[in-house]
C-alpha cells in the first residue's frame, strides 16, 4: 500500500521522512527474521534449516522506476487538486507545498511558464478548456415545429379527407390528385420554412462560438503570449487585468489589489479580495473587478464549476426583438381579419351549395337533395372547407416574423464581415433609430498606436537620442518609474535579439521609449528592486502608483505615473537634467502647466512621472502601504502621439448627414480633446472656443439637473470624464427622447453600456466585462465600423418595411378577390394548391428576396426613425393600396367576364387569373425594392439572390401551368395568353412609378381612422 502512494504531490521534506520510515521498517523486519532463525536453529538439525528448492519462493520488491518518456505531471493526482480549489481548502494546499509545490508538481516555472512541447500531453491528461455545449437544434426539430401550426394541421386534415374521397370516387390513379397536391404543397411550405430556420440556428451557433472565443495573456517559455481561452492548459501561468474573465480554476501566484466579481457563479454582488495568504483561489467565469495578478491554472473545461454550468445551458436563438413583437401583433390583427373573411366565405359557400346554387365543371347543379351521393356531399364540403382554410393560410402573414428573422440573420452575417459582432439581435434594428452616438477617443477615433514624441525633464526639453545629458541617478529613478510601475512586459530571447513589448498601447510606447532612449534593462531592474505595494490605474484617479525597496541600500521609493496635470498638482519639486532638485514656485508651475497645454494642443497625450523617498513605517508589524501623494518630486513629462484614424472624419460626416449627432467623451485633458475633436471633424476650427461645446467631466457633474438637461444637446466634447459622467450623459440624453448608442472599452464603462439603447464595446481594447455588457462588439475598434453598424440598422428596418408592403398587397388582393367571388358566384377562382403556392412565393421566397437587400448610401441621407413612428408609413399605405386595387379590379373583371374576353372555358379562365395573380406579385416584388425612389432597378445587379429567386419563381410558375395540370388544377396556355398575362402584370411597374408622384401627408394614416 505504501508503494501505491503517489510521490508527485509530496514536498522534499515529506519525501525524506517517507524514506526514513521505509529504512526503519525494513531494518526491524530483518532483525525479526534473524531472531526466529536463531530460535529454530537450537531445535533442528542444520540440514532442516535449509529447505528443499520447491519449499519456498523469493519475493523481490522492486520500486517502480520512472518512465523516461513520461512527464512528472502525468502522475499528479488531478482529482485531489481540483477538489482542493473547489472547496477552497487552505490546509490541503499547504500540505501540497502551497502554490510553489503545486507548480513544481505540474512542472511549471512560475516565472517563465510551461514548455510548449508539453501542450498536447497536458491536454490529453488534464483535458482541454472547452465544455460540452448543447448541440444546435436539428433540421427535424424545425420540421416538427412547423407541423404544430394550427392552419397546417387543418390543411393536412382537409388533404387527407380530399385524398380519401378522391380515391373512393375516381380510383387511386386519378383520385389522389387534389388531396395529394395539397399534401405536397403543404410539405413544400414546411420544408422551405424549416430549412430557413435551421440555417439561421446554425448561423447563431457559429456566432456564439466566436463570441465565446475570449483572448487571454499567458506566459510560456518566458514569452508573454495572447491566446484563445480554449487553448489554456493546466499548468499555464495566466496574466489577468481589470475587466478580464478568469479563464479557468486556479491559484493566485502574485499581484496587487485584486478584487474579483464572482456574482456570475455565486450570485453575491460583493467583490471578493484575493491574495496569496488568506484566499488564493480563483474560479473560472468570474471577472477581475480591480487590480492585476498572475494565476496558475489547475483545472479547465468540464473540471470547473463554470464549465459544468455552461454545458447545461441551452443557447436560445429565439430572442424576440421589439420589431418582432410589433410584427407578431400585426400578424395577429391581420389573422383575425383573415379568419373573419374565411368564416364568411365558408358560410356563404355552404349556403349556396346546399341551396343548389353551385355548378360543377359540366354546368350541372352540384347538390340535388337526397339524390346526391353522400360521398359527393362530403367531397364538396371538404373542398369548400379546404378553400376557406387556405384563405386563412394566405391571409395570415406568417412570413413577417420569418422576414425579420431572415433579415436579422443575414445582417448579422454581413455585419461580421464589416467588423461588427452582434450579441443581442434587438440592437440590429434599434441602431437604425439612433439619434446620438457617444464615442471614446482612444482607439475609436484614433489608431491606438502610440509613440513617445516629446520628453521634458523639468523645464528642459530633451531631444531624441540625447539621454546621455541626464544624470545617472535621475535616469535610474526614471527606469523605476517606467519599468516597475507598469502592467506591460519586455521580453528578450537573447542578448542581441529585438525586445518584444506587451501590454496596453500606452505601456508599450513608454517601455519601448525607455529601453531605446534611456537604456533601461528590464531584467536588471527587477533584480535590483523589490515591489512592496501597487495601486493600479483606475479611471477615477487617472494614475497608478508603486512602492519599491532597493536591494542595494534598502531605500524605499514611491513612484506615481498618470495624467500630467494631476501628477504635477502632487509635486512640490522637480529634477533638472544634471540631477539637481529645485522647488516649484508659482512661475515655474505656470511654465510647466503651459508645457503640458502646449503638448496637449498638439493632440499629444501627456503623462508625468513623479517620486518620493519614504521611510519605512510599520503598523502591527506589517509595512504600512498607503502610498504618499503629497510633496512629490517631478521626474519628467512625456507626450505620446496617437494619430487619428484615416477614415474617422469621413465616418463622422456620414453620421452627421444621417441626422446623428456625435459626442466625444474622453479621459484626456481638455486641450488634447479639443485638438483630436477638431482633427476628426467633431468640432469646427471656429467652434473650439464656443461656450458649451466643450466641457470637463467635473463641470458637467456639478451642473444642476435643469442645467444639464438644457446644455446636454449642445455639448460635443467632454474631457477628463469619469465613467459616471458618461452614464450621466446617457441618462440625460434618453430623458430628452434620444435613442443613444455608446462606445466603451473599460470595466467601468459597463453601467453606461447597459443604460444606453445600444451598447458598443471594443473588440481589441475592450475588457470582457465591457463586451458582456454591450449589444454589439466593434471588432476593429474603428469609428468607421460604428457608422457601418448604423447603416445596417437602418437597412434591417427598411428591408422589413419593403416586405410588409409586398406581403400586405398580396393579402389584401387575395382576401378581397376570394371573398367577392365566393359571395357573388359561390366559387373561388384560386384553388387550395394555387393559394398555397402564392403563400410560398410571399412568405418564404419573398422574405428571402427582400430581406437580403444590402444597405445603400441613400439610407444615410434620411433622418433617424423615431421611437414611436408607425411601422407602416403613409408612403407604404399609398403603394400597397394602389397595387392591391389594380390587382382586384383586373382579376375580378376576368372572374366575371374572362370567358367572354378571352373566349375560353372556365378552367382556362381560372388558369389565366392564377397566372396573372402570380406574375403581379413577381413584378410588384421589384416595386417593393424602393419604397420612395422611382428607379426600382438601381443596384439590382448586386443582389444576385433576389434575381435568382425571381428567376426560380418564374420557372416554377411555368412548370405549374404547363406541366402540372392535375397537381395545380391548371390548363396549358398558348403564347398569346402567356403574353397577355405578363403584359397585364407588367403594368404594375408604370402604376408604381405614377403612384410615387402622389404626395402623402405627414400625419400617420391610422391616426385619421382613430379620430
Amino acid at each position: 500500500m505504501l508503494y501505491n502512494i503517489s510521490t508527485t504531490t509530496l514536498t522534499k521534506a515529506q519525501k525524506r521522512w517517507r524514506l526514513a520510515y521505509f529504512t526503519i521498517h525494513f531494518s526491524n523486519t530483518l532483525i525479526s527474521i534473524a531472531k526466529n532463525l536463531v530460535v529454530v536453529s537450537n531445535k533442528l538439525p542444520i540440514s532442516q534449516l535449509i529447505p528443499s528448492p520447491n519449499s519456498y519462493s523469493i519475493v523481490e520488491i522492486i520500486p517502480p522506476k520512472p518512465d523516461p518518456d513520461s512527464s512528472g505531471f502525468s502522475r499528479v493526482n488531478h482529482v485531489h487538486l481540483v477538489e482542493t480549489v473547489k472547496t477552497k481548502d487552505l490546509k490541503k494546499l499547504h500540505k501540497l507545498g502551497g502554490v510553489e509545490g503545486v507548480a513544481e508538481a505540474l512542472e511549471t516555472n512560475l516565472d517563465s511558464g510551461i514548455n510548449c512541447r508539453d501542450l498536447n500531453e497536458r491536454k490529453s491528461i488534464f483535458g482541454s478548456n472547452t465544455y460540452e455545449k448543447q448541440p444546435p437544434k436539428g433540421f427535424l426539430f424545425f420540421v416538427i415545429e412547423a407541423f404544430k401550426d394550427t392552419t397546417i394541421v387543418i390543411l393536412l386534415g382537409c388533404a387527407a379527407l380530399s385524398l380519401g374521397f378522391g380515391i373512393k370516387e375516381h380510383g387511386v390513379e386519378e383520385g389522389w390528385y387534389e388531396g395529394g397536391s395539397i399534401f405536397i404543397a403543404v410539405f413544400l411550405v414546411i420544408v422551405v420554412s424549416a430549412i430557413s430556420n435551421y440555417k439561421q440556428e446554425i448561423q447563431f451557433d457559429n456566432l456564439s462560438k466566436i463570441s465565446d472565443n475570449i483572448k487571454i495573456d499567458v506566459v510560456r517559455e518566458g514569452r508573454r503570449q495572447n491566446i484563445s481561452i480554449f487553448d489554456i492548459v493546466v499548468g499555464d501561468v495566466a496574466i489577468l487585468n481589470i475587466g478580464d474573465q478568469i479563464p479557468a480554476d486556479g491559484l493566485f501566484v502574485d499581484g496587487y489589489s485584486l478584487l474579483v466579481d464572482e456574482s456570475s457563479m455565486t450570485g453575491e454582488s460583493e467583490n471578493i479580495s484575493v491574495d496569496a495568504v488568506t484566499n488564493p483561489f480563483l474560479f473560472s467565469g468570474s471577472k477581475v473587478a480591480d487590480g492585476h495578478c498572475r494565476m496558475l491554472v489547475l483545472s479547465v473545461g468540464m473540471n470547473t464549476a463554470w464549465g459544468r454550468m455552461m454545458s447545461s445551458i441551452t443557447g436560445d436563438s429565439n430572442e424576440q426583438t421589439p420589431l418582432q413583437v410589433r410584427l407578431n401583433k400585426l400578424t395577429s390583427s391581420i389573422g383575425k381579419v383573415g379568419l373573419a373573411v374565411a368564416f364568411l366565405v365558408l358560410v356563404v359557400m355552404l349556403i349556396r351549395y346546399f341551396t343548389g346554387n353551385t355548378e360543377d365543371n359540366d354546368g350541372k347543379r352540384e347538390y340535388n337533395g337526397r339524390r346526391t351521393n353522400i360521398s359527393e356531399v362530403f367531397d364538396s364540403v371538404t373542398r369548400i372547407f379546404s378553400a376557406a382554410v387556405t384563405i386563412v393560410v394566405v391571409a395570415i402573414p406568417e412570413g413577417l416574423p420569418l422576414a425579420v428573422t431572415l433579415t436579422l440573420a443575414y445582417s448579422m452575417k454581413r455585419m461580421m464581415a464589416d467588423q461588427a459582432m452582434v450579441r443581442k439581435l434587438s440592437a440590429c434594428e434599434t441602431m437604425g433609430s439612433a439619434t446620438v452616438i457617444c464615442t471614446d477617443k482612444t482607439g475609436t477615433l484614433t489608431t491606438n498606436k502610440m509613440t513617445v514624441t516629446k520628453f521634458w525633464l523639468g523645464l528642459e526639453y530633451i531631444e531624441k537620442d540625447s539621454s546621455d545629458v541626464i544624470a545617472t541617478d535621475v535616469r535610474e529613478l526614471l527606469h523605476e518609474g517606467i519599468g516597475l510601475n507598469t502592467t506591460g512586459t519586455v521580453f528578450k530571447s537573447g542578448s542581441d535579439s529585438v525586445p518584444e513589448y506587451s501590454g496596453s498601447p500606452t505601456e508599450k510606447a513608454m517601455l519601448s521609449w525607455a529601453v531605446a532612449d534611456l537604456d533601461m534593462d528590464m531584467e536588471k531592474l527587477k533584480q535590483t528592486s523589490t515591489v512592496l505595494h501597487v495601486e493600479t490605474f483606475n479611471s477615477k484617479k487617472k494614475r497608478s502608483g508603486i512602492l519599491i525597496r532597493r536591494v542595494a541600500d534598502n531605500d524605499m521609493n514611491v513612484h506615481w505615473k498618470g495624467a500630467a496635470e494631476m501628477v504635477l498638482a502632487m509635486c512640490s519639486k522637480y529634477y533638472q537634467s544634471n540631477g539637481c532638485i529645485k522647488t516649484i514656485d508659482s512661475d515655474e508651475r505656470t511654465q510647466l502647466e503651459n508645457i503640458i497645454e502646449g503638448m496637449a494642443a498638439s493632440s499629444l497625450r501627456c503623462i508625468a512621472f513623479a517620486y518620493k523617498k519614504v521611510l519605512e513605517h510599520k503598523e502591527d508589524g506589517a509595512v504600512y502601504r498607503t502610498l504618499s501623494e503629497e510633496r512629490l518630486t517631478l521626474l519628467g513629462i512625456v507626450g505620446l502621439k496617437d494619430p487619428c484614424r484615416p477614415g474617422a472624419k469621413k465616418a463622422i460626416e456620414t453620421c452627421r448627414s444621417a441626422g446623428v449627432n456625435i459626442k466625444m467623451i474622453t479621459g484626456d485633458n481638455v486641450f488634447t480633446a479639443k485638438a483630436i475633436a477638431t482633427e476628426c471633424g467633431i468640432l469646427e476650427v471656429s467652434q473650439q472656443d464656443c461656450e458649451g461645446e466643450v466641457v470637463e467631466g467635473v463641470e458637467f457633474r456639478n451642473y444642476t439637473d435643469e442645467e444639464r438637461m438644457r446644455k446636454v444637446d449642445s455639448i460635443k466634447v467632454m474631457a477628463r470624464s469619469s465613467p459616471f459622467d458618461k452614464l450621466l450623459m446617457v441618462q440625460c440624453l434618453k430623458r430628452k427622447g434620444h435613442v443613444v448608442a455608446v462606445t466603451g472599452d473599460g470595466t467601468n464603462d459597463a453601467p453606461a453600456l447597459k443604460e444606453a439603447d445600444i451598447g458598443l464595446s471594443m473588440g481589441i481594447q475592450g475588457t470582457e466585462v465591457a463586451k458582456q455588457s454591450s449589444d454589439i462588439v466593434i471588432l476593429d475598434d474603428d469609428i468607421a465600423s460604428v457608422s457601418t453598424v448604423l447603416m445596417w440598422g437602418r437597412c434591417v428596418y427598411n428591408n422589413i418595411q419593403k416586405f410588409i408592403q409586398f406581403q400586405l398587397t398580396v393579402n389584401v388582393a387575395a382576401l378581397v378577390i376570394n371573398f367577392i367571388a365566393a359571395v357573388s358566384s359561390g366559387d373561388v377562382p384560386l384553388t387550395a394548391v394555387q393559394l398555397l403556392w402564392v403563400n410560398l412565393i410571399m412568405d418564404t421566397l419573398g422574405a428571402l428576396a427582400l430581406a437580403t437587400e444590402r444597405p445603400t448610401n441613400e439610407l444615410m441621407n434620411k433622418p433617424p426613425v423615431g421611437r414611436v413612428e408607425p411601422l407602416i408609413t403613409n408612403i407604404m399605405w399609398r403603394n400597397l393600396f394602389a397595387q392591391s386595387l389594380y390587382q382586384i379590379i383586373i382579376l375580378l373583371t376576368f372572374q366575371f367576364r374572362g370567358k367572354t374576353i378571352f373566349n375560353v372555358n372556365e378552367s382556362v379562365k381560372n388558369t389565366i387569373i392564377f397566372n396573372i395573380f402570380v406574375f403581379c406579385q413577381v413584378f410588384n416584388e421589384f416595386n417593393s425594392r424602393k419604397l420612395e425612389k422611382k428607379n426600382i432597378f438601381r443596384g439590382i445587379h448586386t443582389n444576385r439572390l433576389f434575381l435568382g429567386i425571381i428567376g426560380m419563381t418564374i420557372i416554377l410558375q411555368v412548370v405549374m401551368v404547363e406541366f402540372l395540370k392535375n397537381f395545380a388544377d391548371t390548363e396549358k396556355l398558348n403564347g398569346m395568353q402567356w403574353g397577355i398575362c405578363i403584359a397585364i402584370a407588367a403594368l404594375s411597374w408604370p402604376i408604381g412609378w405614377i403612384v410615387k408622384l402622389i404626395p402623402v401627408p405627414d400625419k400617420p394614416f391610422l391616426n385619421y381612422i382613430r379620430h
